[in-house]
């Protein structure tokens, strides 16, 4: 202090006042945790890139980043960033780290980016990532291919209708082949029951952008993209007034902190001090939200719509598993049977060429939760053709939170079987129907149903060949 005043007293007056103000005045106050507080001014929307792997996905992503950074609307995320960032992060409570936000003159958004294809579609599936809207990724060199075709068949099995098109690497493609691609997309996407006629489909070089080259087919072709993203892809309609319900994605054990859990709010709000509920895997769980952050940063209170970090008081990370969901206590509960209404998907749709037979075993994925089912068809029928709907009860080999109304999707190895929606819930299983449904058939039981197997897949051969 001594030598401090005798600093002071050496300097002229101009720089002393200067130097007591700096002194005298104490440093903002951080935010809480250190972290910056989410500021809720904006529609929020949930996009994400979808289409064929190495169209420019991810290229896209940190072109949009670096364009709106510029305007202070986001932070860049470089490609190596979004492509090669870990799935977990130890700091503070995360979100999926290809997920980044950015904002626009009309909107925030939450923004999914999925380099891995396999990855990619078990989260359109699960709707871990449910989107309200996507950018469609077209490489003008190569114009439609199969995941293209692949990804648009998911999203409108899982209800995305609002898609805008960038139509990339317009740099390395002369004008014939780009007026070529687009033309096959749209009609791809008439073809699969999408408005191809009007989709927005706009020209671009995401690398252009990236790089600063060529602003007219760069930089300008990304404000084109987030203009129609803006104007074709309308606002969500949010169930605010609903009890609240956050399907699990991730579980993270935060050191210091505790357990953290991630996911899309699907309905309701919470905010900290909010009693919840994990629902799932046969168990019922009692715990409270202690945190709330969206995008590494504190959020006062969370929406329907947001995709969020909660952190959760006296639950152990081994309490919870992707699949169950948090909600308001006594709202929702878990069941290993249930009755649904299937539609079996034509081969046309993306589906399977020949028929699903009764008690046949596959996965089920519904909100976040992938589990092998057993189908058992109504009115004793046996077959269930291509294009056909039909009533039957579904048993679990796991009892998960389920509710009237549910929506899923049934998977045959790499094809979607069927989609369908339940319709009445059921009381768990007793123990020993349980046991007996897990261990299955006899041997006896199970050559029998091979021989009927048999015997239905010729009668329906016999009528493919006379049709």
């Amino acid at each position: 202090m001594l030598v401090l005043c005798k600093y002071l007293l050496r300097q002229p007056v101009s720089s002393k006042l200067s130097l007591i103000r700096c002194l005298a005045t104490p440093p903002p106050p951080p935010p809480p945790g250190g972290k910056q507080v989410y500021k809720r001014d904006k529609p929020h929307c949930n996009v994400g890139t979808i289409g064929h792997v190495d169209h420019g996905k991810t290229t896209l992503t940190a072109a949009i980043t670096k364009i709106l950074a510029e305007k202070k609307m986001a932070k860049y995320k470089t490609y190596d960033d979004i492509d090669n960032a870990p799935e977990e992060r130890k700091r503070g409570i995360t979100i999926n780290s290809a997920h980044v936000e950015y904002a626009t003159d009309k909107r925030h958004y939450g923004h999914t980016d999925c380099p891995g294809h396999a990855d990619y579609i078990k989260n359109m599936i699960t709707g871990a990532q449910q989107m309200d809207g996507a950018i469609l990724v077209v490489a003008a060199t190569d114009g439609p291919m199969p995941q293209t075709r692949e990804h648009l068949i998911l999203a409108k099995q899982i209800g995305i209708n609002s898609i805008v098109v960038y139509l990339n690497k317009v740099d390395t493609a002369d004008k014939e082949m780009v007026e070529l691609a687009e033309l096959e997309l749209r009609e791809l996407m008439t073809e699969l029951g999408f408005d191809g006629d009007n989709v927005p489909v706009i020209p671009g070089s995401a690398l252009c952008a990236l790089e600063g080259q060529q602003d007219e087919i760069g930089r300008d072709t990304i404000k084109k993209l987030l203009d129609m993203v803006d104007e074709h892809i309308p606002n969500p309609v949010r169930e605010l007034d609903k009890p609240f319900m956050l399907p699990i994605e991730h579980v993270y054990s935060i050191p210091g902190r505790g357990t953290v859990v991630t996911g899309k709010l699907e309905r309701g709000t919470i905010k900290k001090g909010t009693e919840g509920e994990l629902v799932g895997y046969g168990k019922t769980t009692k715990t409270v939200i202690t945190g709330i952050e969206m995008f590494h940063k504190t959020l006062e209170e969370a929406q329907a719509g947001d995709s969020v970090g909660a952190l959760l008081r006296g639950v152990k990370k081994d309490d919870v598993r992707r699949g169950m969901c948090l909600t308001k206590p006594g709202t929702m509960t878990f069941h290993d049977v249930v009755e649904a209404q299937v539609y079996c998907l034509r081969k046309d749709e993306g589906g399977r060429s020949r028929p699903v037979m009764t008690t046949t075993q596959c996965p089920m994925f519904s909100k976040t939760f992938d589990c092998p089912v057993q189908l058992n068809f109504s009115n004793n029928k046996e077959m269930m053709m291509p294009g056909e709907d039909l009533h039957m009860t579904i048993k679990f080999h796991y009892p998960m939170a389920l509710e009237q109304g549910q929506r899923f999707t049934l998977r045959d190895g790499k094809i979607t079987m069927g989609t369908g929606v339940v319709t009445k819930l059921f009381p768990p299983m007793e123990h020993t129907e349980r046991e007996k449904f897990l261990k299955g058939r006899t041997r006896k039981e199970k050559e029998a149903w091979k021989q009927r197997v048999a015997e239905l897949e010729a009668e329906f051969d016999n009528k493919q060949q006379m049709a």
